[in-house]
């Protein structure tokens, strides 16, 4: 039997690789498909893939936490099982305990000192300077370290604060007599610190998760549905080119026709040579969009994610519906949950608003309950989710851009986004992904976070100091909850307890129930995120998209890529020729008619 529990937990482990391999992967690509080619830092795109990898093994290790605690319980029985002793359940805890505090240390830093460092190292590059040899690695290196000072500053206070500063939770009360809240309260003061800065961080990525988050879980499923492009790469490209041959064309007749006018070109002509010189300027610059679009210039990650994506764009509106059905159901068990919480809550507002028992229906808890009888599939619906919610916040950060209240500082746009905007929206994600770590544990699937598939027996003992037995009287058997251990104490005072809360959701509880403050503005916040959700989903679902081609100074390139590559007919022929990379051969094409010859008006 002890045997058997190794070989669970290895594989658990294993499962756990793999996910950090697939974080790497989709951290790799969200990085090098959104940062601009021409001007690109290999520092800024190593420390946003370490940055974004280290968030989401973050993520990740919850459904191995969940799957550890309930591999050492009988789920018929509601005992542990015989390889699970008392020693080897709080090694598994303690392993985990250091891979947690690890990671929430290493994204701390990475938010706080890291990505603040590559920020300044990249402002303090000179090119002029460097060429005349008076911008060294030193200098830049000592310019970056005195601007991230006040970053290292603010670190320290943080640490001392939460070192010294007494907890700020209500400790009074009939609930906090329950083994389960003790132990929530017993923690040292290094503990206290690192609760209290991811608490910190954690409240100010919730809130950055209300809008970007909320409107990002609301455009992702439907932009797969409305966002097959009526006009392919390789057809653009073409078209632009046979019209920019016809317009120069004109340009030229004009020029030899007014060549020998002694009184010069007359009005008329003239105005028309302005015109096809600022359509000229126009086309120009749709052909390098088109180049662009079809891979040239860009790295091989892009080209490849490129055809990837023009191969199953047919199955996107499948996918996009199934995509609005799951966020429906994601946006429908957060609000039972909430109110569930709301109401039946213990300690209230106190405690964070502590509920690890649903009392009603939940649909989103009850299928990871139920799919986490047959591992790892409850690891995979998981990992799912939470690359969902990464993406959604990904989404909102490339719709509402970095803003400051209503005034826009930069654009996140695939293919175009500045380093330093990249910088800036890593942290945002990364602040964003620690709401989506609570929200996920507390208001998703809060049983299935807290204790998994853990049961209890509810019977009294037959001899004193032994273990209950419902073998023979399974109605006995009951969900762990944050009630069990004091239920199971009625019947025996044995040290080897039955229900073994998770690692992430005691860390969550203890921030939430220690400084209450960060519990009330979490919690409350969720209902926040689901109204955005809603108004941002039915404004969505019912806009019809439009084209936008009337921007040709600094952000025509963006705009009219995405005016042309973006509505909502022709897709099938146009998913063949990104595939192919070819465009049909058409009589109209080299007259400039067909899907390209859109005025630049």
């Amino acid at each position: 039997m002890a045997t058997q529990g190794y070989v669970q937990t290895s594989l658990i482990w294993v499962a756990y690789a793999a996910a950090i391999i697939l974080a790497l992967v989709v951290a790799s690509i969200t990085t090098f498909t959104w940062q601009t080619p021409r001007d690109r830092s290999a520092l800024v795109s190593t420390v946003a893939i370490i940055s974004l990898t280290a968030l989401l093994a973050t993520v990740f290790l919850l459904p191995v936490d969940i799957a550890l605690v309930s591999s050492t319980t009988s789920t018929a029985l509601g005992a542990k099982k015989e390889w699970a002793t008392p020693p080897r359940v709080d090694n598994i805890l303690l392993t985990l305990k250091i891979v947690y505090y690890s990671l929430y240390s290493l994204d701390a830093l990475l938010c706080l000192l890291v990505i603040p460092f590559a920020y300044f190292w990249y402002e303090e590059y000179d090119e002029v300077e460097e060429q005349e040899g008076n911008q060294t690695v030193g200098s830049r290196l000592w310019g970056a370290f005195k601007y991230t000072i006040a970053f290292i500053l603010l670190v320290v206070i943080i640490f001392l604060v939460g070192f010294f500063v007494p907890a700020a939770g209500n400790r009074e009360g009939k609930h906090f007599d329950l083994d389960f809240f003790k132990r929530l309260l017993d923690e040292n003061h290094g503990e206290k610190a690192l609760t209290f800065g991811v608490g910190l961080l954690m409240t100010l990525g919730t809130l950055l998760y209300i809008f970007y988050t909320g409107a990002g879980l609301a455009l992702f499923p439907v932009s797969f549905i409305k966002s097959a492009p009526s006009v392919s790469a390789p057809q653009l490209w073409e078209n632009t080119a046979s019209q920019l041959e016809q317009n120069r064309e004109r340009q030229r007749q004009l020029e030899m026709r007014n060549a020998g006018r002694s009184d010069g070109m007359p009005a008329k002509d003239r105005r028309e040579l302005e015109a096809l010189a600022r359509e000229e300027r126009t086309l120009v610059r749709r052909e390098r969009l088109a180049a662009e679009a079809q891979g040239e210039g860009r790295s091989f990650v892009v080209r490849a994610w490129s055809k990837f994506c023009a191969v199953f764009r047919p199955l996107k509106l499948i996918g996009g519906l199934l995509l609005v059905v799951l966020a429906l159901l994601i946006w429908a068990s957060m609000l039972i949950t909430g109110i569930d919480k709301a109401v039946n809550s213990v300690c209230k507002e106190h405690c964070g608003y502590i509920l690890a028992h649903i009392n009603v229906f939940q649909p989103m808890n009850w299928l990871f309950v139920q799919t986490a009888r047959a591992f790892p599939v409850d690891y995979i619906l998981m990992a799912l989710l939470i690359l969902l919610l990464f993406s959604s916040s990904i989404s909102g950060v490339a719709a509402i851009g970095i803003r400051f209240l209503w005034l826009r500082i930069f654009q996140i746009r695939k293919g175009r986004t500045a380093p330093q905007a990249l910088l800036i929206a890593t942290v945002m994600i990364a602040l964003m992904t620690l709401g989506i770590n609570y929200a996920v544990a507390m208001m998703v699937a809060p049983q299935y976070a807290s204790y998994g598939t853990q049961t209890f027996c509810d019977l009294p003992p037959r001899h004193p100091f032994e273990i209950p037995d419902c073998s023979e009287t399974p109605e006995a058997v009951k969900p762990c909850s944050e009630w069990a251990e004091n239920n199971a104490s009625r019947w025996h005072r044995n040290t080897q307890q039955t229900c073994t809360p998770t690692v992430m959701s005691t860390f969550l509880n203890r921030i939430t129930l220690n400084w209450a403050v960060f519990g009330a503005i979490d919690f409350w916040a969720q209902f926040a995120f689901l109204a955005v959700f809603l108004v941002v989903f039915l404004t969505a679902l019912f806009r019809t998209p439009r084209l936008n081609m009337g921007d040709v100074d600094e952000e025509a390139e963006a705009d009219e890529e995405e005016g042309l590559l973006a509505s909502t007919g022709r897709r099938f022929g146009a998913t063949w020729q990104d595939i192919t990379g070819r465009a049909p051969k058409r009589g109209n094409a080299a007259n400039g008619e067909g899907y390209g010859s859109a005025e630049a008006s």
